[in-house]
């Protein structure tokens, strides 16, 4: 009977948001200390991930090297100004300027360089010449020339980038459920510090694409494993602002980095200066306090010889101190012995627990469609933003100063109306900014349409940032790495998107409006389907994923957040392994009080009393003794 029970025991896990984390400090301050070294991975991934749209980033104004053997024999720079020059040699394209992609040829006899005479059009034959543009001198377009026939390079890298992006958080997100949150930071933070380097030494496009890919793909995983530890270490009334501050670092990160190109100049200069922050991040591998493994991921994978190492850990750390036990967390050691047994298999799961599940399984698949909207449709309002004006500097710092509205807009209003109701009001507000655009573009004034396009940034971005902070809390421990790499991967596609309309050359882009803002319409039916997460905690098991409940959207009453059909946690069984640990504990600290009238003797090595300590009550019956 004993085995049989230590087996239905096992077969349970133990409630961490009750009977565990209280024990071992809240969040004290270990806690608060490793959230806040797990902020810095934010800004460092982020640098390196807007530094993209610098590498990428076309001169606005750039035209063919004039060639002179194209030029008549008899032709002399001298009589001619700069100016002049040019006109005569560069074909001029009404709207646009000089051609960015073609040359005058005159015939060899030809006596005299004027537009009277005949001359054909040529491709350029020795190179471009650019202005200087925003933030860097040369980059990676420069580098190479990828202009007129190439272009399609550019776009094309770019979604070379998110596609590591992609297959680092779906198979490092798995990795994260294999070896722990810090193993897998760890891993990552060291391969992206060496792509990052390496990237610095690139001497062609495809060595740059293909290193640009394998850096992406790092770098997915030293973000989703951040944001996964600093979400286990909070108690359920800190988690969101912890990972808002998160936001923060990165919008501080964007804010920037125009000011980081300017001093750079050089695009390998400024990649090297990215990767610096990811180098210092190295040093969390001799630090192993600032960024410890999750106990809760070590508990909910029945890890119980590391789970007792960690608690122990942060007890001492938290400085938690129980008057009425022997010595701190004795009664939560005591438990966890008592729960598990003596048999300690780890059990790992992976992402493909999924197909056996059905409500994990629905959470997932809505968050990861409002993900990729939240994502994809704001290239739809950017791109009102260049039409408006043609400064890169104020479409980029309009989408920055936007996405840190997006994280006050979350902060002061999802802990009071819930996840799952501003997360339906940022759907239902992008998808009408995106509809009123798409019908009322053409008879609305310039001001109203910049209003719509800002107002649908803020509440695309308040939609992806709520989307991924949503799906890490309803998602499993034991597999919330994986999920949450699949929701993430979403959001990638999303961003991929829009390359894919440059790589057309905006052929396609009424077409992408139309179906971004149509998804966001019907992404307001399937919210209705969530659950809501708001001051409950996080499920660890795949069966307290399961059991999560669509409550309905209003309420009567604002504190009826767990309802009867929304109990996750299951019945107590007639034994209760923490009464009867506290039993074990009061009884040992009763039966070694001095004012009993027997005493049990007790150790003669005492874990709990210093050298003198020990001494003054060996000598104190022995003065009894001699008076």
């Amino acid at each position: 009977m004993a085995a049989g029970a230590s087996t239905s025991r096992s077969r349970l896990q133990m409630d961490y948001e009750t009977s565990v984390f209280p024990h071992t400090g809240g969040y004290g301050p270990y806690n608060r200390i490793a959230v806040l070294f797990s902020w810095f991975p934010n800004f460092a991934v982020m640098l390196n991930l807007f530094s993209d749209v610098f590498y990428t980033l076309i001169p606005d104004s750039f035209h063919c090297r004039p060639d002179p053997q194209l030029l008549p024999a008899t032709f002399l720079l001298s009589n001619f100004t700069r100016q002049r020059y040019l006109n005569l040699t560069i074909p001029w394209v009404n709207g646009t300027g000089l051609s960015h992609c073609e040359l005058f040829k005159y015939a060899s006899n030809t006596s005299e360089l004027s537009e009277r005479v005949h001359r054909e059009r040529v491709s350029c034959t020795q190179g471009w010449e650019y202005a200087h543009g925003a933030g860097l001198q040369s980059n990676f377009v420069t580098e190479w020339n990828l202009v007129c026939h190439d272009y399609w390079k550019i776009p094309f890298q770019h979604i070379c980038f998110m596609t590591g992006w992609i297959l680092g958080y779906i198979f490092l997100g798995t990795l994260c459920d294999w070896l722990g949150r810090r193993r897998c930071f760890l891993l990552s933070i060291s391969l992206s510090t060496l792509f990052g380097v390496a990237v610095c030494l690139s001497n062609s496009a495809f060595v740059f694409l293909l290193l640009r890919l394998s850096q992406g793909a790092m770098l997915a995983g030293v973000f989703l494993s951040s944001y996964i530890a600093r979400l286990e270490l909070c108690d359920p009334p800190h988690r969101l602002m912890a990972t808002m501050i998160s936001g923060f670092f990165a919008v501080f990160a964007e804010l920037i980095l125009p000011g980081i190109a300017v001093l750079c100049r050089h695009w390998p200069v400024l990649q090297a200066v990215a990767t610096l922050p990811l180098l210092l991040l190295l040093s969390y591998w001799c630090c192993a306090s600032v960024f410890p493994e999750s106990p809760r991921w070590l508990m909910a994978t029945n890890q119980i010889p590391k789970v007792k190492k960690s608690l122990q850990e942060f007890s001492t750390r938290n400085n938690v101190c129980l008057q009425e036990e022997i010595y701190p967390g004795e009664v939560l050691l005591s438990e966890v012995d008592l729960f598990y047994g003596e048999e300690h298999h780890p059990r790992y799961c992976s992402v493909l627990e999924l197909r056996r599940t059905r409500v994990i399984w629905k959470n997932c698949l809505i968050l990861s469609f409002t993900l990729f909207i939240g994502t994809g449709i704001q290239y739809c309002f950017s791109r009102n933003l260049h039409s408006f004006t043609s400064n890169f500097y104020f479409s980029y710092f309009v989408r920055v100063i936007a996405g840190a509205f997006s994280c006050i807009f979350i902060c002061f209003t999802v802990d009071h109306f819930g996840r799952r109701g501003m997360l339906l009001l940022s759907a239902i507000a992008t998808g009408l900014s995106s509809l009123l655009l798409l019908a009322l573009t053409q008879y609305l004034h310039g001001g109203l349409v910049l209003v719509l396009s800002i107002v649908g940034l803020l509440f695309s971005q308040a939609l992806a940032l709520l989307s991924v902070f949503f799906a890490s809390e309803v998602m499993p421990t034991v597999i919330r790495g994986g999920c949450l790499g699949l929701v993430l991967a979403a959001g990638a596609i999303g961003m991929a998107a829009s390359s894919l309309m440059e790589l057309q050359n905006n052929g396609g882009y009424f077409l992408h409006h139309v179906i971004f803002a149509s998804f966001a319409v019907l992404s307001v039916l399937c919210i209705m389907l969530l659950p809501e997460s708001k001051r409950k905690p996080l499920p660890d098991s795949l069966m307290e994923g399961e059991n999560q409940r669509r409550p309905p959207l209003f309420l009567s009453r604002p504190n009826r957040d767990n309802l009867p059909l929304l109990c996750t946690r299951p019945a107590l069984p007639d034994y209760n392994p923490e009464n009867y640990s506290r039993l074990v504990s009061a009884t040992r600290k009763m039966l070694t009080k001095d004012s009993l009238p027997y005493r049990i003797a007790s150790p003669n090595h005492t874990p709990l009393l210093s050298d003198g300590e020990r001494q003054g009550q060996e000598d104190e019956p022995l003065g009894e003794d001699e008076s």
